[in-house]
């Protein structure tokens, strides 16, 4: 089945060509400007593909509540220009496919549990550590929706004594999980940008801290048999085994499940070399068709 991907953040709009295999047959990067300037020219990207159906990952906040009036919508978003931008309605009748649509985040979850390290399981997390945090979230076999998508990213935190930028950078929360976290929180706080802190140990020993906090909230209220971590900051793999040492050493032999017990197979990378928001399109596309 030919189907078209469309991986909507809100830096560049990522779209392919592929099938329900998570066989990616192209792909192409367009900016994300605004959409009266983007949205068009993903459509005529689409547009003679001779696709079947198109499933789109979108930054958000969204409204994924089909009963809704503004289902297929951007909402609050903090990219102004983008509020209430109908894009599930736009490609519906743009291209006259079924469309299937969800988060961002739980794209790159559905690529893994389709295609990646998660394959077969029905309970299982995702967060992007990047520009910011986000949490996609399988329970049972479906993915989480409930009054609103979750927002996990903004969890509230306990701040370690010895953070040099307490207060956190959240506009909303100041110190919660994206706001102590995220990539712009490690670039505020040390003045440099992650990528240029590799070495510097008290900047990764404070990182894993809070997401480990992350790590054993998430073990306790939703107990997954799996957490993945994906996004640019988790490429610093040095974070792994300061995290996983550190969510253990919160959950302080709590929870004695063989699971969790092996932090190694529990808290691990994205495996889809970065493409797993693009597969878990492919299988939006499938599943909109299909279902």
């Amino acid at each position: 089945m030919k189907i078209g991907a469309l991986e909507a953040g809100g830096t560049k709009m990522v779209c392919a060509i592929g099938d329900e295999t998570g066989k990616i047959y192209e792909q192409v990067s367009i900016p994300t400007i605004t959409p009266e300037e983007t949205m068009p020219k993903l459509l005529e990207y689409f547009k003679g593909k001779d696709i079947e159906a198109l499933g789109i990952a979108c930054f958000g906040p969204v409204d994924l509540d089909k009963d809704s009036d503004t289902y297929g919508y951007i909402t609050t978003t903090p990219k102004t220009a983008w509020m209430n931008t109908d894009v599930v309605g736009y490609f519906s009748k743009g291209l006259g496919v079924p469309v299937g649509f969800d988060t961002d985040v739980n794209g790159s979850l559905l690529g893994e549990v389709t295609y990646g390290q998660a394959k077969g399981l029905k309970d299982a997390v995702y967060y992007t550590i990047g520009t910011g945090i986000g949490a996609g979230i399988m329970s049972g076999g479906n993915l989480v929706h409930g009054a609103m998508h979750p927002e996990a990213g903004h969890m509230l935190l306990r701040v370690r004594e010895d953070d040099p930028m307490p207060e956190g950078i959240c506009p909303f929360h100041g110190a919660c999980l994206e706001g102590m976290a995220a990539g712009p929180a490690i670039e505020k706080r040390w003045g440099r940008k992650a990528i240029e802190l590799k070495d510097d140990e008290k900047v990764w020993d404070l990182e894993a801290y809070y997401l480990a906090q992350c790590m054993a909230s998430t073990t306790l209220f939703l107990a997954p048999r799996i957490i993945i971590l994906g996004g640019g900051v988790m490429h610093q793999t040095q974070l792994f085994p300061l995290v996983r040492k550190k969510t253990a050493e919160l959950l302080n032999g709590y929870i004695k499940n063989a699971t969790v017990s092996d932090m190694d197979h529990y808290i691990v990378p994205a495996s889809l070399n970065d493409d797993q928001g693009i597969m878990g399109c492919l299988k939006l596309g499938y599943d909109a068709a299909n279902n």
